[in-house]
């Protein structure tokens, strides 16, 4: 059965407390054995002798949103054990240090989160456009290019 479309995209940085409620929520799913989560972070990178402040991610969400969709659906269907899955990404300005990608995989067993998460993470990165804008402290700018796991 196929789950319905799930908003993923966050204003701003996603915070601490955001993924600890989430976390949190999941302690009374008494089937679920083992969780797996990552947590994407804005590096200050430095290009061309400037340092990235932040990181300014846009989209087209309804693309975007048919993509995740169709990855999260894929994702079920590989990997049999999952109880979740949750993917939040942000829109908007992201300061070096804070959280723009939040992904979250339960399962009965470890050997599946583990697997589910890195797959989805690798997806999201290769299918999925969502454009990076790598912002300087001077306001200049470059287009961010995923170039390395």
């Amino acid at each position: 059965m196929e789950k319905k479309k799930k908003n993923v995209f966050v204003e701003g940085a996603i915070s601490p407390e955001f993924i600890a409620n989430s976390i949190a929520k999941h302690q009374t799913k008494t089937t679920i054995g083992a969780h797996d989560i990552f947590l994407g972070q804005v590096r200050a990178d430095e290009i061309d002798g400037k340092t990235v402040s932040a990181i300014e991610y846009s989209c087209y969400q309804e693309m975007a949103e048919n993509s995740l969709h169709e990855i999260r659906e894929e994702t079920f269907s590989k990997f049999d054990e999952l109880t979740c899955m949750h993917i939040y990404h942000s829109l908007g300005k992201v300061k070096t240090g804070e959280i723009c990608l939040f992904v979250f995989v339960s399962s009965k067993h470890r050997t599946s989160a583990f697997e589910a998460c890195q797959y989805l993470v690798e997806r999201i990165k290769k299918e999925v456009a969502i454009y990076g804008k790598e912002l300087f402290e001077d306001e200049s700018y470059v287009w961010k290019e995923n170039t390395k796991a």
